[in-house]
């Protein structure tokens, strides 16, 4: 019987892939068999370890840089994973601009400025774009692929008001709807993943202990998520499991959101 989880023989890019939710996707989608394009924007150091364990756990998987905010950058990245392997089956765009989750730090929406939006536009949602543009002529090409854009269940219950991180999320899950109705003739889909807080990350290192316990009080699992919890979702895109499914928006919180 087929094995549908099976990412055996496919190429995957996966964006801001050196540390946190990045790192656990790639390692996840390389210990189902895909060769993994693990993309890093600086840090070359954590990339390399994260190639390492993969490669470490019997898989493959290679490092590049690139800058997602960039179309030049990552059309060069493309055209180097398509040189390299003949295609490219897999595009997970999780990079975004830096972000800082702190309740007390956080502009309000009298502070925040419009250029604080388009900082957050340019990475959610410019990457993404630019690495679809990049992708989608190979896919179309294949009559296949699996795109996964990360977004954030704060778009569907924003316990604290981000205004520029959330409203450049609830963009990227606008664009990728309309994305997956476009493109679905060609075999490819298009889904998104709405973590909720995911700790430990870098991001959420800052977030307040009693911000926390309010989330944990309302979440039905009890726990916050975890970068292998999302990990885990994201591969469900990613395989023939879900190939039936595109357009769709999965909240992995435990239960906070529930749609």
């Amino acid at each position: 019987m087929e094995n549908l989880f099976s990412l055996q023989g496919k190429i995957a890019l996966v964006t801001g892939a050196s540390r946190g939710i990045g790192a656990g996707i790639a390692k996840q989608l390389g210990s189902l068999g895909a060769y993994v394009v693990v993309n890093y924007l600086k840090n070359e150091t954590a990339a390399q370890r994260v190639v390492a364990e993969i490669e470490a756990n019997g898989g493959g998987a290679v490092a590049l840089q690139g800058d997602v905010r960039d179309a030049d950058s990552v059309q060069a990245m493309v055209e180097q994973i398509v040189e390299a392997f003949g295609r490219v089956d897999i595009a997970i765009n999780n990079a975004l601009s830096p972000y800082t989750f702190n309740p007390k730090t956080r502009k309000t929406a009298w502070q925040t400025q419009w250029s604080n939006y388009q900082a957050q536009l340019e990475g959610s949602l410019g990457g993404a774009f630019h690495v679809c543009q990049a992708v989608l002529p190979h896919m179309q090409k294949q009559l296949s692929g699996r795109i996964v854009n990360l977004v954030t269940n704060l778009i569907e219950f924003p316990i604290v008001p981000y205004h520029d991180y959330t409203t450049a999320k609830s963009a990227l899950l606008g664009y990728s709807r309309n994305l997956a109705a476009e493109v679905g003739r060609f075999g490819i889909t298009v889904n998104c993943i709405a973590p909720g807080l995911t700790y430990p990350t870098d991001s959420s290192r800052e977030t307040q202990e009693d911000v926390r316990e309010s989330i944990l009080r309302l979440t039905p699992l009890g726990r916050l998520a975890t970068p292998d919890d999302i990990a885990r979702a994201v591969a469900l895109f990613a395989t023939d499991a879900s190939a039936f499914i595109t357009g769709q928006c999965l909240y992995v919180d435990g239960g906070l959101v529930m749609r």
